[in-house]
């Protein structure tokens, strides 16, 4: 049997005793009742509670899928914004090649459109596309989230043109609302294969659904062994009402009483730079599920060993407003040692022998150390090694102690009503039919 990922909270300890942590952490199981009850806030979208479970009747098709656009194009460019791209992009990069974009064997490349409206890097992305043989993957439940509708609306244009409506419906698979939305049909209308959102799980919680699995399985990775790491993470945290032993609980306590002493940025610290976009990934998670109300954690994040060279300093000295959650990856997939030199004219002889992976581990010990001396407490999450199975636990592990760590804040951790604001200032000033008014009134203000 695999171990399962586990939290060290042994490097807090100077900052909120470990009895209060288990203490907060086991009066908190009354919010872990009441996910399972379903009676607590926002609990019209607590469907990723059960994913494990539910996802592994669709994942065959999903598979089957997956290989369709595999045999049909060379690149799959995946459209989606927030939850509907960070998930994927997240697993994917944790485990591609660094440089699979230089690698000569042939692979499936995987490119994303619809996170940004910048004008240069769609045009950049339709260049690489003339001379591609590629396919898309939309994701929105509405299909009409400005930013991957204009997107959608540009690439099916040019797919179009390049290979025929006809052809272009066949390598068009669109994610999205079961039975309303524009999306939805548009996709009758022209007869892509579609895969449903669940109306009960909000975009950020959406991974371990189609949104999140399709793209991963069209990167060629193995979709059911992050579904089964899933399964063993719903098992250590959903219906285990022993605090000491429940790493989420124990997590979402943690941070809650750091955040009580002053602290209230919470960077969450990598050794890995393939840990780039699970880290992106988890600053939408925490961000959008706990930031309102005037209350949360801020979440941030940094890639060590390089940003030592840069934020360390202010993180050791700077001012004291912040804690670190580092994930601790012990194991590496491949292997890489350091070779002796006769004349050691750079003094690295006395590493001579030994792996990356060692000198990396006790760079990741001796930052946590002087860290923990100044003044910043550190919680470490550990898993052996980052492949599906762990990434599936990571990915559990996090949704579960973020829906409870908003029930601590006492906050409705499904909700995102702060993200409306800018959409209906652009619209105004984009003269949207309907916002005309509005337009008026912010382009004055614009002008003083």
């Amino acid at each position: 049997m695999k171990e399962n990922l586990s939290i060290d909270l042994k490097n807090t300890g100077s900052f909120v005793a470990y009895e209060e942590v288990f203490a907060l952490a086991q009066r908190s199981v009354i919010h872990l009742d009441s996910l399972n009850s379903g009676n607590g806030a926002g609990n019209d979208f607590l469907g990723w509670f059960s994913l494990p479970d539910d996802i592994i009747s669709q994942l065959d098709k999903i598979e089957k899928a997956a290989k369709h656009l595999r045999s049909v194009s060379d690149t799959t460019v995946i459209i989606g914004i927030g939850g509907s791209y960070l998930g994927s992009k997240a697993v994917i990069e944790a485990l591609s090649h660094s440089f699979s974009h230089m690698q000569r064997k042939k692979h499936h490349d995987i490119l994303f459109a619809g996170q940004n409206i910048c004008e240069d890097y769609l045009a950049d992305l339709l260049e690489i596309l003339d001379d591609r043989n590629y396919s898309i993957i939309v994701i929105s439940k509405s299909g009409t989230t400005t930013e991957p509708a204009i997107a959608f609306r540009i690439l099916k244009d040019h797919l179009e043109r390049k290979v025929g409506k006809a052809a272009a419906a066949d390598r068009i698979i669109a994610i999205t609302d079961s039975s309303r939305g524009a999306l939805r049909s548009l996709a009758d209308l022209n007869g892509y294969d579609t895969f449903d959102i669940p109306d009960n799980v909000g975009g950020r919680y959406s991974v371990l659904t189609p949104v999140g699995l399709l793209p991963i399985a069209v990167g060629g990775f193995d979709i059911k062994a992050i579904i089964t790491g899933a399964k063993a993470a719903e098992g250590i945290t959903r219906h285990n009402r022993n605090a000491a032993a429940n790493p989420s609980l124990m997590y979402a306590a943690a941070r809650n009483l750091i955040l009580q002493t002053g602290r209230h940025i919470e960077v969450l610290v990598g050794f890995t730079p393939k840990l780039h976009y699970l880290l992106e990934w988890w600053k939408q998670l925490y961000g959008e599920s706990e930031g309102k109300e005037g209350k949360g954690l801020f979440p941030a994040s940094v890639e060590f060993t390089t940003d030592l060279h840069s934020l360390g300093q202010y993180i050791q000295e700077g001012q004291r407003i912040l804690f670190e959650t580092m994930i601790s990856v012990r194991n590496p997939v491949k292997k890489c040692t350091i070779p002796s030199e006769k004349d050691d004219s750079d003094q690295l002889n006395y590493l001579a022998g030994k792996r990356l992976s060692e000198v990396n581990l006790n760079a990741e010990k001796g930052t946590l150390l002087a860290h923990n001396d100044g003044n910043v407490p550190v919680i470490t999450i550990n898993i052996p090694v980052l492949d599906e199975y762990y990434l599936g636990q990571l990915i559990y592990f996090f949704e579960m102690a973020c829906a409870i760590s908003g029930y601590i804040l006492d906050v409705n951790p499904f909700d995102q009503p702060g993200v409306e604001a800018y959409k209906k200032n652009m619209f105004a000033l984009l003269n949207k039919p309907g916002f005309e008014e509005e337009g008026k009134k912010l382009r004055e203000r614009l002008k003083g």
